[in-house]
């Protein structure tokens, strides 16, 4: 089962993808994070207790998307509550990439800079036997909920930043319950949006890089993830596709299990306070960055895993304050 999430005369609804142009909504107030909280409390499926209350209005997916009414496929009603995070240097990436990555490592480990041994790390110990905890992934933080933007609302770019680039993820997402317990509640696809100039500048920056905001969606799939997504990044400027490539990700295109990706994000009880929901991009292989675009405003990315639904897309829209003045904080 596929669902979005929308903005309805009645508040804020969860509506089940019942083909490429349809959605079936879903009569519960709260939208998706209402839905799980039920579902948790019931001892229930999310999608048992989505077909429980599942009305009979249907909608026209385009028409939404028109009338701007398509949001993330799940929110936190106090954006404050929801952590936006993710892990990197997780993916194999390409054939020729993996193959030059090997090459690096088997060289002496004196030799291998920071990032290849982490991905070595990620080689050696991401995919433990069950029950066992495997190597911990580079972690990053992105924001709260108020990060998040709506699938075909515009990514901002702030007046500082050197590079505004793509970052095609597959995206976790998880509410705690009043236990402490984590439950996955389903997977989006997602641009994870960063500055890629800034992170090259010094590695140290990576933390600076990756607080943009991002986006993910439209759908959630819920249930059992396919091992092996494959999909397409693509950059479309004045009408035109300029830059267009394949990426992999899922399980079987990763150095890590995802079960060791969540067990080291959530070990950290700070993240497991009940009623936060948390969003998690799992990392990519594949930018066009890599290969020398840069954006300017008013470029679309879309982002394309057929296994997940619609494709993800949103313009880029670029500040217009240029001003280069120090901010200046006031003293009580």
């Amino acid at each position: 089962m596929r669902i979005v999430q929308i903005s309805h005369p009645q508040g804020l609804r969860a509506a089940v993808v019942e083909s490429p142009n349809q959605l079936r909504v879903v009569e519960f107030d709260g939208g998706t994070y209402a839905l799980a909280q039920a579902a948790i409390a019931e001892g229930l499926s999310l999608e048992a207790v989505i077909d429980r209350h599942l009305g009979q209005e249907r909608l026209d997916y385009t028409q939404v998307i028109e009338t701007g009414q398509l949001l993330a496929p799940m929110s936190h009603p106090d954006p404050a509550h929801c952590l936006v995070s993710g892990t990197g240097l997780t993916h194999l990436g390409s054939a020729s990439t993996r193959a030059n990555m090997h090459a690096q490592i088997a060289a002496k480990d004196s030799e291998l800079t920071d990032s290849m041994r982490m991905f070595k790390l990620g080689l050696d110990g991401g995919k433990p036997e069950t029950g066992r905890v495997g190597a911990q992934p580079e972690w990053f933080y992105k924001g709260d909920g108020d990060i998040v933007v709506a699938p075909e609302a515009a990514l901002p770019v702030p007046a500082f930043a050197e590079d505004a680039g793509e970052e095609p993820e597959l995206v976790g997402l998880y509410l705690i319950a009043p236990d402490g317990t984590p439950w996955r509640v389903g997977f989006a696809v997602g641009n994870e949006f960063s500055d890629h100039v800034t992170e090259r500048g010094n590695y140290l920056w990576l933390a600076h890089s990756k607080l943009r905001a991002c986006s993910f969606g439209p759908e959630l799939l819920l249930g059992e993830l396919p091992a092996d997504l494959q999909g397409e990044s693509r950059i479309v400027r004045e009408g035109e596709v300029i830059w267009r490539k394949p990426f992999l990700t899922g399980e079987a295109n990763m150095a890590h299990s995802l079960a060791n990706l969540e067990h080291h994000h959530f070990k950290y009880a700070q993240f497991r306070r009940p009623g936060d929901l948390h969003v998690h991009y799992f990392g990519t292989a594949t930018l066009s960055f890599a290969d020398g675009v840069r954006t300017q405003d008013g470029d679309r990315f879309e982002i394309e895993l057929p296994a997940l639904g619609r494709a993800l897309g949103n313009p880029l829209r670029f500040a217009d304050d240029n001003d280069t003045t120090a901010l200046t904080v006031a003293a009580l």
